[in-house]
């Protein structure tokens, strides 16, 4: 499938007379082809096809969703290696890192196929009539959950294929039944044309309406704000800065009819290695650490930039084993130049902290390697922590800090100062379940995946993953953004009141209900 650097919007492929170009993550220079930008007028023709779509969209039966979602998966495989190709100029990734990302992709659109299929999703409840109940008669009364409506979904730059054109949060909301508008992340223009134009095409093929499914592309803040404005989106999907999550939360909330923003922004993931770990296994925990620090050029949101322990022996062999791993480890391929820029401003604001050592760093870059990144590891003390809650800010790369607590009493403290987090890790041994057990009630209400004995960069996706927090590791800590739940984003429960048999949705009605699993009368039942 050629690039030809137009927008897909609907079943066409539209070009626009001003343009822009990618660029080669590893050398700097611009590739071909030029890629169209989206205005004001290629918006609105996205949003009123997919406001068109939305009605015969949602209303098509669960097998054609799921064979939907299930050719996407196909069409994206038959691009073969001429997305992973374009996927590696444009980001730096390395081929193995991008074929594990492809498979995440495709199987997250076939994991929701399956979903659609199961139907679960949909929450049906049937309280059946009871005219003789004293003293008032109850009505039939029956629920189920619809899709909201066309959703515009954000690109990530850190993940151009599992959180992009193609990537989870398309997948939930075509799922759910929802059209969606991307916004293509500027950095990696040519992979998501490549994979939006893989689903178009999964579109036509399956007979939907032509506004199932566009694809915009621009570098400018503009187009999102746009998108985000126009009156027939009624959900967003955005993985990316807190500075853009909170600017596109705060559009949505001052529209004519505000929407919900689900955004997933900014989390430093604290691991806290406790005192029993330290002391069986400090250099084994110290490998792990810098592994998954530097994992991706620390590019994941997952990534462990807290460690929080007390101080004591196993610590200063953490410490020493993990300085000494780092110091050998080679600079990684940042993204992008403004990531890797935005990357060493972060780690000489800390250097230039009076109260933080500096621990170790990795290999320094060669002069001319780019945007190549070394990792750094830093410490602090567990009061000056506390009284400065910018040192909990992330810093996007392989950086990490070392908060050192006089005993448990200040690691609960300082935990309990941290905002919301994607993750927590404790490392722990059987000696310290006492302290452990009394972390848990800490981390439940700061993060949405805790962890034990593992590191957090590796999110699976499956039923019981969450993928969020609270603020503001994402907009809204009800729900999450991996995993089959995150369907439930883009959903709202209707209920049907004494409405006559033939005119219930299929799936309410006596004669098909028994097909998918429902609550009757308070009692669940299957199929």
């Amino acid at each position: 499938m050629p690039l030809n650097g137009q927008l897909i919007i609907g079943y066409d492929r539209v070009a626009t007379a001003s343009s822009f170009r990618a660029t080669d993550a590893a050398r700097g220079s611009q590739l071909d082809p030029p890629f169209s930008i989206a205005g004001a007028a290629e918006v609105a023709r996205a949003c009123a096809l997919a406001a068109a779509a939305f009605d015969p969209y949602r209303q098509a039966d669960l097998a054609t969703r799921a064979r939907f979602l299930e050719t996407c998966a196909a069409r994206i495989m038959g691009l073969g290696d001429e997305l992973l190709e374009r996927a590696a100029l444009e980001t730096g990734l390395p081929r193995a890192r991008l074929e594990g990302e492809r498979a995440r992709t495709v199987g997250q659109l076939r994991l929701f196929a399956q979903v659609v299929r199961q139907g679960d999703w949909l929450g049906l409840r049937i309280d059946p009539a009871l005219p003789e109940r004293k003293p008032l008669p109850r009505a039939d009364l029956r629920q189920r959950m619809i899709a909201l409506g066309p959703v515009a979904v954000f690109g990530a730059s850190n993940f151009p294929l599992a959180f992009s054109a193609a990537g989870g949060d398309v997948a939930s909301a075509l799922a759910a039944g929802c059209p969606v508008v991307v916004k293509a992340h500027p950095s990696h223009p040519g992979t998501s044309e490549l994979a939006a134009g893989a689903i178009s095409d999964a579109a036509r093929e399956c007979d939907l309406p032509s506004g199932t499914y566009s694809h915009l592309s621009g570098p400018a803040n503009e187009l999102g704000s746009a998108l985000v404005s126009d009156p027939r989106i009624k959900a967003v999907g955005f993985t990316g800065s807190r500075a853009g999550g909170l600017a596109l939360t705060k559009l949505a909330a001052t529209r004519a009819e505000p929407i919900p923003v689900y955004a997933e922004m900014s989390s430093v993931n604290p691991v806290v290695l406790l005192p029993g770990a330290l002391q069986t296994r400090a250099e084994a925990m110290a490998a792990g650490f810098v592994a998954s620090l530097t994992m991706g050029s620390g590019q994941f949101c997952t990534n462990p930039g807290l460690l929080i322990a007390i101080t004591g022996p196993g610590l200063e062999r953490f410490i020493a084993a993990a300085a000494d791993a780092l110091a050998k480890t080679a600079p990684g391929q940042m993204l992008s130049a403004n990531i890797c820029a935005n990357y060493q401003q972060g780690v000489a604001r800390l250097r230039a902290h009076a109260q933080l050592t500096h621990l170790a760093s990795g290999v320094a870059a060669s002069a001319g390697a780019g945007t190549c990144a070394s990792g750094a590891l830093f410490q602090v003390q567990g009061q000056q922590f506390i009284t400065e809650p910018a040192l909990a800010e992330e810093v996007f790369g392989p950086s990490s800090l070392v908060v050192r607590c006089r005993d448990s009493a200040e690691l609960q403290q300082v935990l309990s100062h941290l905002e919301g987090q994607l993750t927590a890790t404790l490392h722990l041994e059987t000696s310290d379940h006492t302290i452990a057990a009394q972390l848990l009630p800490v981390l439940e209400r700061k993060v949405g995946r805790i962890l034990v004995n593992g590191w957090p960069t590796g999110v699976e996706v499956c039923h019981a993953m969450v993928h969020g927090g609270p603020y503001p590791a994402s907009s809204d800590s009800r729900v999450t953004s991996v995993g089959t739940r995150a369907i439930e984003r883009f959903l709202r429960p209707v209920c049907y009141q004494d409405v006559p048999q033939n005119l219930l949705p299929a799936e309410l009605r006596d004669d098909a209900a028994s097909r998918l699993r429902r609550l009757v009368d308070g009692q669940y039942l299957s199929p």
